[in-house]
């Protein structure tokens, strides 16, 4: 591939180099340029098509300054920068400005060290080892120990553990120091996973001992200068920073929520913030229009689950949940709300973007109102109510179209509108009928487990089964792509028929941000990249 910057600085001296992008950053016009690149000893012709080059060369380099506003959909008292506590998006944001994890994404999924320079696992996988780097520091000017490892891994273990990824490091028997620099897992059962389980969100690596986040300290590219819950947090740039060669690039960084998705389009469209998560897909062309808005859309495989608790009224009776499944409006979901961002859902978790553990040939579960009016019938139940926030972009859609299928059938379901702040600390996983928004995750074991494994802290349902719970640890240890594929498909129909899970379709994260913001990789586990942007992400003067 031809690489305009290294041809621009092959074919001028370095000296001439500096003084061109200099001018070219104050705003040179073509004739000055000229001037300079003539003066140097080339050609006309030749220096003119050097201009085009070296304004695509500096156009490309990241540069330091400037401050953004990034606006989340949601936000409420319980955020927080505990990251075993995070259970939002806008966690997930500011745990990546001011941690790091052992282990971090590309995004092919693929994981490589982090805060470990490397990491091995014996012939079994029942032990893993990871080296440290050496040299890192904490944003007090501390240097990072494998105390700091060991202390962050063991809060996700035992009985009384608040971790809302506990089950996924279940089979983790303890942490032990092999060395000043270098940590050991030592497990109960193999996992080949466990570096990819690390690299996710709740597993950032924070200070021995600390209990108190309202002053969060990290190692991350970004200090936390201000923090008020369900208001703002304010980011400084940590020049000390041991990660990427000449990040971060921001000066400052504030994060806040703006929850009702016209006004975030609006504040974007004006320049009032500088990200936008959750763009409606309504609202694309508008945001594609703008002079100084563009969109950023990555495919994947999240989801918004509309959720029937097996183990209360109305839930507790399995006609009613299958009526409802049969309920769904799936290809309409697809391409009426969504706008065909996306994908059809089957009612689970696991969509066509996590490849080869996807089960694509299983028939998915048509629309029948017939079959849907037989068992709501069955069940004897004519009314029920659904809680819905507007915690994701169309789930209110969709939940007034579920509606409408449902009076067809007999049913009077009522949508309880119910506010974004606080929902998921006060209403997701409590109510008998409510909805919830799943970011992708790096595996469809990884997703499989935190959402249906019969112990998990985030089973929406409270769905129970031994024999998924069996699959999903002899999946983790099976090296055969073909066996782990049987597991896999397996898997995906006992959550389909069982679980109370209403999943239509799998979604893109739709976001925007403006045309200024440069350097924002694409990890599609969440959206702006799997928030895997902050020592990236640069403005262009």
């Amino acid at each position: 591939m031809f690489d305009r910057d290294e041809e621009f600085k092959r074919l001028v001296s370095r000296h001439d180099q500096s003084r061109i992008e200099e001018a070219i950053r104050r705003g040179a016009t073509r004739r000055e340029l000229l001037g300079m690149l003539t003066a140097a000893g080339a050609s006309l012709g030749f220096a003119g098509g050097m201009i085009t080059l070296a304004r695509e060369a500096v156009a490309g380099t990241p540069k330091k300054g400037g401050s953004i506003r990034f606006a989340w959909s949601q936000h409420g008292p319980s955020d927080t920068f505990d990251p075993i506590l995070n259970t939002n998006t806008i966690d997930y944001g500011r745990g990546r400005l001011t941690y790091n994890n052992l282990c971090r994404f590309n995004e092919d999924l693929t994981v490589r060290p982090e805060l470990a320079e490397e990491f091995t696992s014996n012939a079994d996988a029942t032990e893993w080892t990871f080296r440290l780097r050496d040299g890192v520091t904490w944003h007090d000017g501390s240097k990072l120990t494998a105390e700091d490892v060991i202390y962050s891994m063991t809060r996700h273990l035992g009985a009384e553990t608040k971790s809302k990824a506990k089950v996924l490091v279940s089979g983790v028997k303890e942490w032990v120091k092999v060395d000043a620099r270098t940590v050991r897992a030592v497990l109960s059962a193999p996992n080949s996973e466990l570096p990819v389980v690390l690299a996710t969100f709740h597993f950032r690596i924070v200070k021995d001992g600390t209990s108190d986040f309202s002053k969060p300290i990290g190692t991350g590219p970004y200090k936390v200068d201000d923090f008020s819950p369900g208001v703002r947090s304010i980011h400084s740039r940590f020049d000390g920073y041991w990660g990427t060669e000449g990040g971060p690039y921001l000066d400052r960084i504030e994060v806040f929520g703006i929850t009702d998705a016209a006004a975030r389009v609006n504040a974007l469209l004006t320049g009032d913030v500088d990200m936008a998560g959750t763009i409606d897909p309504k609202a694309i062309g508008q945001v594609e229009a703008s002079d100084g808005a563009e969109m950023f859309i990555v495919p994947s495989g999240a989801c918004n689950t509309y959720n029937i608790r097996l183990d209360m009224e109305p839930g507790n009776n399995p006609d009613f949940v299958m009526g409802m499944k049969y309920l769904q409006r799936r290809d309409r979901v697809l391409e009426a709300i969504q706008k065909g961002r996306g994908s059809i859902g089957n009612d689970h978790a696991v969509g066509a973007a996590y490849g080869a553990d996807y089960c694509g040939d299983q028939v998915i579960r048509p629309y029948d109102l017939d079959k849907a009016k037989f068992h709501l019938k069955k069940s004897g139940i004519t009314q029920a109510s659904i809680d819905v926030a507007d915690v994701a972009v169309g789930i209110m859609d969709v939940a007034l179209l579920l509606q409408s299928e449902a009076a067809k059938a007999g049913l009077d379901l009522k949508v309880n509108r119910v506010p974004n702040d606080g929902y998921w600390s006060k209403i997701w996983l409590k109510s008998p009928l409510h909805v919830g928004s799943w970011n992708m995750r790096p595996s469809a074991n990884i997703m499989m487990t935190i959402a249906y494994k019969s112990d998990a802290p985030w089973n929406e349902t409270r769905f129970k089964s031994d024999r998924l719970d069996a699959l999903l640890a002899m999946s983790r240890a099976e090296l055969d792509a073909g066996k782990r594929k049987e597991m896999h498909c397996e898997m995906q129909k006992i959550v389909s028929d069982g679980a109370g899970s209403l999943i239509p379709s799998h979604s893109a994260y739709i976001d925007g941000k403006s045309k200024r913001l440069k350097g924002f990789p694409k990890v599609p586990l969440a959206p702006f990249g799997g928030m895997e942007w902050p020592e990236y992400a640069w403005l262009d003067a």
